[in-house]
């Protein structure tokens, strides 16, 4: 897939979620000089694959992603969603190959950052340096957070949980935290959540029964957040992110 070079930093509407706010001039110019910007990428289609070498940290511009872990036997296990603004790549720093595909749920663009330039800007700029420590223990926090909310719960709170750490996200960057539009399956949903499609459409109706939430299609607004939270029956903060 091609790159182009792109001065995106300094004027991308999503710069506070991707850099640290308050990163100073020089070191914003820095970078501005090795972000490349990918060409879409279309509906179905992967921006890395599982086993494939780790090249680049990627920046998602607009569209989804999901990740995707495959097993000995072929069985497909989904690990989470990319939105606007989340970075993909971290998982694989270790061991110099991607643990999982990443694939697009709907047409997606990026910027990818050539992660021997990060590796160097890590070590020259202070600020940056910060900021990708914080991302990285962000990612591990969320993960963590995430697996024991889901581990011993019933379909309905995992599907009430799911929906919360989602709104979370939107609110995290600027956007109605009840009104927002699913980009993944009710099936994608299922698979990440360790359910079937049946019981997700069956939870999807009776919540929206229950006055809990409206969905029309993919557009999900939530009528009451609070029952939507007792029916989780777990507090979040609006630091809560990865779904």
């Amino acid at each position: 897939m091609t790159l182009r070079p792109t001065q995106a930093c300094q004027h991308c509407t999503l710069r506070q979620l991707c850099l640290p706010m308050g990163l100073p001039q020089d070191e914003l110019w820095q970078l501005d000089q090795i972000v490349q910007q990918r060409r879409p990428i279309a509906k179905g289609a992967p921006l890395f694959t599982m086993g494939t070498k780790f090249e680049a940290l990627y920046a998602v511009r607009t569209g989804a992603l999901k990740t995707v872990l495959i097993s000995d036997d072929g069985t497909e296990q989904i690990t989470g969603f990319a939105l606007a603004g989340d970075l993909l790549g971290l998982d694989a720093i270790h061991s110099g190959k991607h643990p999982v595909s990443a694939i697009a749920l709907e047409s997606t663009s990026v910027c990818a950052v050539p992660y021997g330039h990060v590796d160097d800007l890590a070590g020259r700029l202070p600020t940056f340096r910060q900021h990708m420590m914080s991302v990285m223990s962000q990612e591990l926090a969320q993960d963590e957070s995430l697996h024991a909310l889901l581990g011993q719960r019933t379909a309905e709170q995992r599907l009430a949980t799911f929906l919360i750490a989602l709104s979370e996200r939107h609110r995290a960057r600027g956007l109605s935290p009840e009104r927002f539009y699913l980009p993944m399956s009710r099936a994608d949903i299922a698979n990440h959540l360790g359910l079937t499609q049946e019981t997700i459409s069956r939870l999807f109706t009776q919540l929206r029964n229950q006055g809990v939430i409206n969905l029309h299609t993919r557009d999900l607004e939530i009528l009451q957040p609070d029952g939507l939270r007792n029916t989780a029956g777990v507090t979040f903060t609006s630091a809560a992110s990865s779904a």
